[in-house]
């Protein structure tokens, strides 16, 4: 089979590439501006991944307890392990409490305290009770309302639509090219201005709690276009996953008062964290988890611990955790009520992505040089807010409050700029990719070399890192990469070919787990979520700074000269204790 042209040429003022919470919001923004704007996205919106997110979206309120702006700032700051910017961490906290209050009057159905205000609940590292939520389905009723005023306000959805390669040709982009998923066919739009928000890319791991769909595709695709990625050694393990699903209990049970008990019933969090006990930072909870597993203290010697929420109440679980109850009912067959849940660390949430700067511009380069027109917002950007290590209920907020600047943002560029000429042949870099899985004649299957992958970066770049291990996983990619050459796809026909899809999205995750392990390996110290056995501790002097990297002929490109934005008068970096 052989692509000629493009099924259809659409010319629009901007591109989202991406339906969940950041990119709906982007284009409520952009729409609501008065602008046409074109949603594409290879899942149907209300099924985007930002559904899942189950606990809170934190914001200063003081609705629970006294809170602050300043607080929330330093909260996230140390959070951060002192690696996030702290502009843009600012800019954050002070845009959060807006953030909630508008999304209430959209019609969020937020929980209530008695007398009528939004409720919140305590989080991991956290100071104050500060997750505005709505029982533990948080993420499913932010995405549905925004999904519903996009839909209000005449957005153009191109649902099961992939995005196959960005049109950026002289550091300004143009559009990309996308493949009909229902009905095959690729897809040309023309844009002024395009958004890339596809999430995260947990799914390079065995045990995540992400969803099939999290690839990371935009990632991929911006490698390929000779543009760097920022700070992707870091990635978080959640310390309650299901176990053997690695499927996300929500940090609202812990919230809630549940407690993480070893083999001997010990709530063993009192010896690494006993002022937060079950309620320090994720990163510091699942390295306890692994510790005590490592040493034998998983539950029967077993590779996992136990979530104990009976104490909590049937009444109280019910009304505030009923997702984290029926996870645990129908895939374990375990009872909270009346019995532990057993649980393990799972990749969860990816800190780095595309760098940009304060505003939501991709930038290409340590002097934050902008690509004209191309923005990033939600899980697949690295602003950096999050730095080493994200606090629970700072992402909903990141992708709800960066999804409207961005979109704040691209509606004044669409306000100053024009169409730009599209490259000479727009679909050549599409149809290489489709022609290759279609026509060649390889014995490779992509997903045995899936499997690989995932199984591999589990055990040798997970919760506990050391340059032996890396190197080896390093070795192991190279391998994989050149299998991956000689992949043939089955399926030749052109409607739903997943076999197509899939394919794509495993070069996807080759392309940047190369770029994840060399940032790890050239790390050389622990911070945040990054902890390497063999550096074990944080190292300001050299590593104060974060990582862009490139993919080039030779291999991964590193650059480490982007100093971390800090205010030295009021958030010094200091030891984190917790």
């Amino acid at each position: 089979m052989k692509v000629e042209e493009a099924k259809q040429y659409h010319k629009i003022d901007a591109v989202v590439v991406g339906s969940g919470l950041a990119g709906l919001r982007a284009a409520l923004e952009i729409a609501s501006s008065g602008f046409q704007v074109a949603v594409l996205t290879k899942v149907y919106p209300t099924r985007s991944h930002s559904g899942a997110a189950q606990g809170g979206i934190a914001a200063a309120l003081a609705n629970a307890a006294e809170d602050s702006l300043e607080l929330h700032m330093f909260d996230t700051i140390k959070g951060s392990d002192y690696l996030g910017d702290q502009d843009v961490v600012e800019l954050f906290v002070n845009e959060a409490v807006k953030t909630v209050y508008e999304l209430e009057h959209m019609g969020v159905p937020f929980s209530r305290t008695e007398d009528g205000r939004i409720n919140q609940r305590p989080f991991g590292g956290h100071s104050s009770p500060r997750a505005c939520f709505s029982a533990d389905v948080t993420g499913h009723v932010l995405l549905h309302t925004l999904y519903e005023q996009c839909v209000k306000h005449n957005v153009h959805f191109y649902n099961e639509f992939q995005v196959f390669s960005l049109l950026i040709q002289d550091d300004i982009s143009r559009g990309v090219i996308a493949w009909d998923i229902r009905n095959g066919g690729l897809h040309i739009f023309h844009s002024r201005a395009v958004l890339l928000a596809t999430g995260g890319y947990g799914r390079a791991f065995k045990i995540t709690s992400n969803a099939h769909a999290n690839t990371g595709d935009a990632l991929g695709m911006i490698l390929e276009c000779g543009l760097p990625l920022e700070d992707m050694e870091f990635v978080q393990f959640h310390p309650t996953g299901l176990h053997k699903y690695g499927i996300l209990l929500s940090e609202a049970a812990r919230g809630e008062g549940a407690h993480i008990t070893n083999d001997k019933g010990e709530r063993f969090m009192k010896d690494y964290a006993p002022a937060k006990m079950e309620l320090a930072p994720r990163d510091v909870v699942s390295r306890a988890e692994q510790t005590e597993i490592n040493e034998g203290r998983g539950i029967g010697g077993q590779d996992y611990v136990h979530l104990d929420l009976r104490h909590i109440g049937k009444e109280r679980i019910l009304e505030r955790l009923p997702q984290v109850y029926e996870l645990a009912l129908n895939y374990l067959g375990v009872d909270a009520l009346v019995e532990p849940v057993p649980i393990q660390p799972t990749a969860h949430y990816s800190m780095g992505g595309i760098p940009a700067n304060i505003r939501s511009e991709v930038i290409k380069d340590a002097k934050g040089t902008v690509v004209k027109g191309l923005y990033t917002a939600g899980e697949a950007s690295c602003l950096s807010l999050h730095g080493a290590n994200r606090l629970g209920t700072n992402s909903l907020q990141e992708a709800a409050t960066f999804g409207r600047v961005s979109g704040i943002h691209m509606v004044q560029f669409l306000k100053e700029n024009g169409y730009e000429n599209l490259p000479a042949n727009p679909l050549e870099q599409a149809q290489s990719k489709i022609s290759a899985w279609m026509n060649g004649t390889g014995s490779e299957r992509h997903a045995k070399i899936l499997a690989e992958l995932q199984d591999n970066m589990t055990k040798l770049v997970g919760v506990f890192r050391n340059e032996e291990d890396m190197i080896k996983m390093k070795g192991i990619l190279k391998e994989l990469q050149e299998r991956f050459k000689n992949v043939t796809i089955d399926d030749k026909s052109h409607i739903f070919n997943l076999d197509l899809l899939e394919a794509f999205e495993v070069g996807n995750l080759l392309s940047f787990s190369d770029v994840m392990v060399e940032g790890a390996i050239a790390r050389k110290e622990s911070r945040g979520a990054h902890f390497r056995s063999d550096y074990p501790k944080r190292d300001d002097k050299n590593w104060l700074r974060h990582t862009l990297a490139w993919r080039t002929d030779k291999g991964v490109k590193l650059d480490h000269s982007r100093e971390v934005v800090i205010d030295m008068d009021r958030y010094p970096p200091q030891e984190r204790k917790y």
